[in-house]
């Protein structure tokens, strides 16, 4: 929606949308809120909803383990790890500032040593040293398919049981950390034999690898940061310390606000009850659905935003938090995890794709990037039908843009103002949004409860329901728009001062902070 950016619309209209935007937010809240208080006790509910905070008083939805185990269970175990990188590469920019680099591979060997065992370290080196010597050939295409098919050893069996008896030992944390330090571990060799293919003279050396690989903080969890990018900042002299504070107040904020939010709205044990949702109104539904999605970006947000402190203050450049689904309504922009989206634009998309305008060049990097993006996340009926679903809606989206760039269409949009483009832009893109929704659901719940929301919007709530839940996507969708528009107006101000707009309050402020 590069056309009309800039296009304002009337103060009115977007005080309207604001209005109407909130009130709809607040109506599908209460009908949550109803439907979590009238069902605090329900026996299907036991297992995830358990004893909140003494002083507010209420069950707190627990059925996220992730998120409980980041913020409840293991918190400490977490935080006692950062701290002590952060101490330590503090002690050696004092004392010895070139080799802090050193400094952070060490700590990383002996926390992941002292977690998990001599033998899951030698399992991570022997991963490390097969890619490498791959990447001595530099040849991308064996690179990629040696990186894939070694990925692929932790998503099949009996490849899986083999490698996970090198890890022994009752730890609670154990299971997610050898997924997580492996999965990593082989994204991140596989950026690093890419780069040394890229590479006109020499090699880098296997030391080089193993500081990559073993910064702790990215090393269970990521996000991913390509090697190109690791490999200067890591190596740069230190600069002004960054404003780090502001993050961490927010990022405490933001755990604090979705306990609290746990207490009186539901929202991930009541998908997971189907028969209950058979009977909840389409507002409880809807609003279910969009809130399931806001959740997992807050949890992202949150989550990578605690490590990016930490590697800030080792003065690196992480990835991004993700956009939100608050803030966009295209497919191009959709994903959950920024480091991964970076590493497969710059690996698959983009290589394959080029400026992305032909037909045929997008068809195959999309394939090839959700292909990976399957493997990534584990091959399974679901997954498969979200990367052919959100692939199909990629494409779809180049297929309309170059359609509606030819005529008649083109003269059409000519002839109407920039005001009544970008209003009938937005009908458009408020369908795409709830594919966007829809789709989604089904990687971060279950095919059944989209499939339960889809019937409810286009069937059973069809035409009332439908189409208010359109109109007031339809504002949303104008107030992204408008964000869009001031953030373009300052890239690229115009000569002649745009007229004073309505202050947009919707979307909430932690969204503006972290989109």
């Amino acid at each position: 929606d590069s056309m009309g950016v800039k296009a304002a619309l009337p103060r009115y209209e977007l005080y309207f949308y604001n209005v109407v935007l909130c009130l709809a937010m607040l109506w599908a809240a209460s009908w949550i809120y109803e439907v979590s208080s009238s069902n605090a006790n329900r026996r299907t509910f036991k297992s995830s909803i358990k004893p909140g905070w003494y002083y507010i008083g209420r069950k707190m939805d627990m059925a996220d383990v992730e998120w409980s185990m980041w913020f409840s269970t293991f918190w400490a175990h977490i935080l006692f790890a950062l701290s002590g990188h952060v101490i330590f590469a503090k002690i050696c920019s004092l004392l010895a500032p070139q080799y802090r680099s050193l400094v952070y591979m060490v700590y990383g060997i002996l926390a992941v040593f002292t977690s998990m065992g001599w033998t899951y370290v030698t399992l991570i080196l022997s991963h490390c040293v097969l890619l490498y010597s791959i990447s001595l050939v530099k040849l991308r295409w064996m690179c990629f398919s040696t990186g894939l098919m070694t990925l692929a050893t932790f998503k099949m069996e009996p490849f899986v049981s083999w490698q996970e008896a090198f890890v022994t030992g009752g730890f609670d944390l154990r299971h997610i950390l050898f997924y997580g330090g492996c999965g990593f571990t082989i994204m991140r060799c596989m950026s690093f034999a890419l780069e040394n293919c890229e590479r006109k003279d020499g090699n880098y050396s296997f030391l080089e690898l193993l500081k990559y690989n073993f910064y702790l903080p990215f090393f269970y969890f990521g996000p991913i940061m390509t090697f190109d990018k690791f490999y200067v900042q890591v190596h740069r002299k230190e600069r002004e310390m960054w404003n780090i504070s502001l993050q961490a107040l927010l990022n405490l904020g933001a755990i604090v606000m979705v306990d609290v939010l746990f207490h009186f709205m539901y929202i991930l044990t009541i998908p997971t009850d189907m028969k209950l949702l058979k009977h909840l109104s389409d507002w409880a539904l809807v609003g279910l659905a969009y809130w399931n999605l806001v959740y997992d970006w807050v949890k992202a947000a949150v989550m990578f935003g605690v490590i990016n402190t930490v590697s800030k203050l080792d003065h690196l450049d992480p990835p991004k938090p993700p956009k939100c689904i608050t803030m966009l309504y295209v497919f191009s922009e959709t994903h959950f995890d920024r480091g991964i989206n970076d590493w497969l634009c710059k690996y698959v998309y983009n290589y394959l794709g080029g400026k992305h305008d032909n037909v045929l060049d997008e068809l195959v990097a999309t394939l090839c990037t959700f292909g990976i993006t399957s493997l990534w996340l584990g091959p399974g009926w679901g997954v498969f039908i979200w990367a052919f679903l959100n692939c199909f809606g990629l494409n779809l989206e180049l297929w309309t843009t170059k359609l509606f760039s030819m005529e008649p269409f083109f003269s059409v949009e000519m002839a109407m103002s920039e005001a009544m483009s970008r209003r009938i832009r937005a009908v458009f893109n408020t369908i795409n949004f709830w594919t966007i929704v829809l789709y989604n659901l089904l990687a971060i719940n279950s095919l059944e409860f989209a499939k339960l929301v889809a019937k409810r919007l286009l069937l059973k709530g069809f035409p009332l329901s439908t189409m208010v839940v359109l109109f007031v996507t339809y504002c949303l969708v104008q107030l992204i728009k408008e964000t869009e528009r001031r953030q373009a107006l300052i890239d690229d101000p115009d000569p002649i001062p745009p007229p004073e707009v309505c202050p947009n309050f919707w979307p909430v402020l932690y969204i503006y902070i972290y989109a």
